[in-house]
């Protein structure tokens, strides 16, 4: 099990049911820790412009920066999460 935590960025807006089912995936993920930290599109302009047609989007914040998470099925299972999560941090830049 990895030590530091993977730190998360959630892009979310109230009921949007595709960003709760993400969120409650993300809080049953048991292969290592994980922080999210969930952001509320309608709080921000340019996040509203940004994400209103893609929510829910995931980025993973690393030391290099933010790098966007490719999008997990709706029906994708939080086993299936846990791996997509894990090829991220092996594929990313040491």
């Amino acid at each position: 099990m990895n030590v530091m935590p993977m730190n998360l960025i959630l892009y979310s807006k109230p009921g949007c049911h595709l960003c709760e089912g993400l969120q409650q995936k993300l809080d049953q993920v048991t292969a290592f820790a994980l922080t999210v930290e969930v952001r509320d599109i309608t709080t921000q302009e340019n996040w509203f412009a940004a994400y209103q047609y893609e929510i829910p989007v995931l980025y993973w914040v690393t030391e290099a920066g933010q790098r966007r998470l490719p999008r997990l099925s709706p029906r994708g299972s939080v086993a299936q999460l846990e791996r997509m999560l894990q090829t991220q941090q092996q594929n990313s830049p040491k």
